[in-house]
């Protein structure tokens, strides 16, 4: 018979301590949390036949917590944990482990900068960096192709399907960056990853010697990529980047991985020079590096060609491209990519498989679907026109509102856009200010390991309408004025 409480019942052999024996075990698992409050208790009648005693012992160990407060009764219903303030833990070899956990992890695990921010409270509409907009996504036709791999799923007998990703979705991402970013594969040079934090993850496994390997970082740059090779145990180098993208010119000879943001640099914006990107290539063939490529939002290009990606100029194979799929579509959909050089694809499958296993092959078959049918596409193409109107409606308003104190920073693609200050002097008064008036927006220094960044604000324009752009760029003039005065 099933268990009827969520943790072992003695019952003793003398039938007249075995009420008070109920009762006191109870009693404990309430006071300690084990039946938490407002949890109704099982019926008495099935409680005895699970522990093998007579019904009126379990009627008389719950009608005493009831006397004592510990029950609240409920007629014609099952009693229900009372509310009342618990007991502390009394110190045992749980807290004691507690309190040197620290001490345990480790030392990657104890470095602040890899903790999660807390999550915030933000309005419907907000400047929150990397997230699209709900509103305007085919949500039925996802549903449609969902429901229907889950019923040809349901006609197959179980599996696990390949670490390295579905046959179908490699085939439709190769297709997919072929024609978007005219980057040259495969479909056995896509490796399928739970978005692009684990396609990072995967290669620091792969390539990091703990302790050894030197990994440059742009700075300020994207945390989760400095988080992934510093939990591998790399040696992290942050490198400054200008208008221009990463300087190239300020790398180590010892590096051995860069990690680079050239479409749409995070935080900042700016697209890495082709001259940038033609050094960088040339200094991994030079000193035996490879260079991860993170393309999270190059669909949306809103100025002239976009430049070649870095693994389109690749002629050694030192490239992994990773994008995703979390700005195109939705970051709950938790699917990214690698595309791999040929003598990784291997390595990085076995890491996926020891890590990981595979990824789910229901959204994999529905995204597959949603990309072959030309859905993808169009939805770029759908949202790209109102990306760009809020890009401009941001643009013209920091230029005419906000000139006096921003200077925005160029950039022809992506979901956000920096800003600078005109006087870094003045951060520390006019920046709270910033960041109050404009809801999710953040400052482009709680990206640097090193803080010793310019003074400038990046926003983003995902989620949030031309209007409501405007009139917050308004409160912040008003809000600057007040503090400048």
């Amino acid at each position: 018979m099933e268990p009827v409480f969520p943790f072992p019942v003695t019952v003793p052999r003398d039938r007249g301590e075995r009420a008070r024996a109920l009762h006191g075990q109870l009693r404990a698992a309430i006071l300690d949390g084990r039946l938490p409050i407002d949890a109704p208790l099982p019926a008495t009648r099935r409680v005895a036949e699970a522990l093998g005693v007579a019904r009126n012992t379990v009627v008389a160990a719950y009608d005493l917590l009831v006397a004592e407060g510990y029950l609240v009764p409920h007629p014609g219903a099952r009693p229900r944990v009372a509310r009342f303030a618990r007991r502390p833990l009394t110190p045992g070899p749980r807290q004691a482990m507690t309190a040197g956990a620290a001490a345990r992890f480790a030392p990657a695990w104890r470095t602040p900068f890899l903790r999660p921010s807390p999550p915030r409270a933000l309005p419907p509409q907000n400047f929150r960096l990397g997230i699209p907009d709900h509103r305007h996504f085919p949500h039925d036709i996802w549903r449609r192709l969902m429901a229907r791999e889950l019923r040809r799923i349901a006609r197959e007998p179980f599996a696990y399907p390949p670490s390295h990703g579905i046959a179908a979705l490699r085939e439709a991402i190769a297709q997919h960056v072929a024609f978007a970013r005219a980057v040259g594969c495969v479909a056995d040079d896509v490796i399928v990853t739970s978005g692009a934090q684990q396609a990072f993850d995967l290669i620091a496994r792969l390539l990091v010697t703990p302790g050894q390997t030197r990994v440059a970082v742009e700075e300020p740059g994207y945390p989760p990529v400095r988080a992934a090779f510093a939990a591998a145990g790399a040696q992290l180098v942050p490198v400054p980047v200008d208008d221009e993208g990463l300087r190239v010119d300020r790398l180590p000879d010892d590096v051995r991985i860069v990690g680079v943001t050239p479409s749409h640099q995070s935080p900042t914006g700016v697209a890495m020079s082709l001259r940038r990107r033609a050094e960088l290539l040339d200094f991994a063939r030079r000193r035996g590096a490879v260079v991860v490529e993170d393309d999270y939002d190059g669909e949306f290009r809103f100025g002239g060609r976009p430049l070649d990606a870095l693994q389109t100029l690749d002629r050694e194979g030192r490239v992994f491209y990773v994008g995703t799929f979390s700005k195109s579509l939705f970051p709950a959909l938790r699917k990214g990519f690698v595309v791999a050089p040929a003598w990784a694809r291997d390595g990085l499958a076995m890491v996926k498989h020891c890590c990981d296993s595979h990824c789910d092959i229901v959204t994999q078959s529905a995204l597959a679907a949603f990309i072959r049918d030309g859905h993808l596409a169009r939805h770029v193409r759908h949202m790209r026109p109102i990306y760009a109107g809020r890009r401009q409606v941001l643009l013209e308003g920091l230029h005419r509102e906000l000139g006096e104190w921003l200077e925005p920073i160029p950039s022809e693609a992506g979901l956000h856009l920096a800003a600078r200050l005109r006087d870094p002097a003045a951060a520390a008064r006019l920046m709270p200010e910033v960041l109050r008036h404009a809801p999710g927006a953040e400052a482009i220094a709680d990206y640097a390991m090193t803080r010793r960044v310019e003074p400038a604000v990046t926003f983003g324009y995902g989620v949030i309408d031309a209007a409501e752009i405007t009139a917050a760029l308004l409160r912040m003039r008003r809000a600057l004025h007040r503090v400048s005065a």
